[in-house]
């Protein structure tokens, strides 16, 4: 089965089409600037990229490129719409309502919306693409996979917050966690690297990129992971503050003489490393150089970083009651030995010792670098985050006709 993976934003899309068989991405691309300008990227498998500008005034009209470049007589991978056999739809939260992937009728949009009021800036965002899809392919399944799906198992411990509980009673204010299908896609990949069993190893997942979270999975569940009820809780990240003392938001609005409004503005895209570098970067890369030529703004920004991620790891090997591995991913965590080295140095009371020339050459590769005789096992391992929702697609639709009256996935 071809399955074409959606992962809609307000105003792009990007998107890969996996054979479920091989997985391997026969395509992907990106339609960006979406009711402005437009332009649009697509690369076939073996293929170069082909970019062109293009006028793209809605998400319809997006699809409907995706779909004519897939199908392209010269660059295209397929001869038809009819090979592709579902659609997975990245959906960014699913609440309590959604603990795992579902096949989408009217009623799961409904739901959708429900509790968009949890994700204003994504949930609308992510069924504008699952709505131009349905409108471009009606016969063909449509599946959603929630970011928030993969932290469902986590205890009520660790995912309710110091409120009065009729707060989460009433509004299902609570912990929910992001970055759920890359955390679910490595944790089970880092098993596999380990020769383990999934539902015995204990591991710490660092998914490290411009929106930044770690999880503590244990006997194949997750349980605890830093975001929260928003993508803002938790790590220092590119331009988000993550954990702060609540009181900050009223003292900056007193002395700025401004609106909470602003405020959060202010927290969501001028803080993390991008305002602790005072707005030297949000981008690692610049970040790194600044470092190694000793720019104290860049590295005020990296070190802090650090810092945190530091001390989220050490909170969820004691959550774990222990750890057999700690695995970096996404795009620092792939691609910063910098990051890792300062990050594992400090980790030498867990026996761990880094192989830094497997450190120094792990850059978007999976990749061991621990050394042989460390106690705890670190690992890279880039995240696949369209071949996790292609899989959970393949398994829904395969599972639904053999059972039609199942429509979620079972484990």
């Amino acid at each position: 089965m071809k399955i074409l993976v959606i992962n809609c934003g307000s105003s792009s899309l990007k998107f890969q089409l996996i054979d479920s068989k091989t997985e391997e991405a026969l395509a992907k691309g990106l339609c960006e600037r979406i009711g402005i300008d437009g332009s649009m990227s697509f690369t076939p498998k073996d293929g170069e990229k082909i970019k062109r500008e293009v006028a793209i005034p809605d998400h319809t009209r997006a699809i409907q490129l995706v779909i004519e470049s897939l199908t392209d007589p010269t660059h295209g991978v397929i001869s038809s719409l009819e090979e592709i056999g579902a659609v997975g739809h990245r959906i960014v939260h699913g609440g309590e309502r959604f603990t795992k992937s579902t096949l989408i009728d009217d009623d799961v949009i409904h739901d959708i919306e429900a509790i968009s009021d949890l994700a204003p800036l994504h949930n609308p965002a992510n069924l504008i693409g699952v709505r131009a899809c349905r409108e471009a392919m009606p016969s063909v399944p449509m599946v959603a996979v929630f970011d928030t799906a993969f932290h469902q198992t986590m205890p009520e411990e660790a995912y309710l917050y110091g409120l009065p509980y009729e707060y989460y009673v009433k509004h299902g204010i609570r912990r929910y966690g992001f970055h759920g299908t890359s955390h679910s896609y490595v944790s089970h990949r880092a098993a596999e690297l380990m020769r383990r069993n999934y539902e015995d190893v204990k591991l710490v997942i660092c998914h490290l990129g411009n929106g930044a979270s770690i999880s503590a999975v244990r006997r194949g569940q997750c349980i605890d992971t830093s975001m929260g009820l928003t993508p803002l809780e938790g790590l220092i990240m590119g331009t988000r503050v993550g954990d702060i003392d609540p009181s900050v938001i009223d003292v900056i609005r007193q002395k700025e003489h401004c609106h909470v409004a602003d405020v959060m503005e202010v927290l969501n895209k001028k803080s993390g490393v991008y305002g602790l570098s005072n707005y030297y970067s949000s981008d690692f890369r610049d970040l790194e150089e600044g470092y190694e030529k000793s720019n104290e703004d860049a590295t005020r920004a990296v070190k802090t970083f650090c810092y945190h991620v530091l001390k989220y790891i050490g909170s969820y090997v004691a959550a774990n009651n222990g750890i057999h591995g700690i695995v970096f991913t996404a795009g620092i965590g792939e691609n910063s030995p910098l990051v890792r080295r300062l990050i594992v140095r400090r980790l030498g009371f867990l026996g761990i010792q880094l192989d830094e020339e497997a450190n120094n050459s792990a850059r978007g590769v999976e990749k061991e670098i621990s050394t042989l005789d460390s106690l705890v096992k670190v690992w890279v391992i880039p995240t696949n985050e369209e071949l996790a929702i292609a899989r959970d697609t393949y398994k829904l639709c395969h599972f639904a006709e053999e059972n039609p009256a199942t429509s979620t996935v079972t484990e």
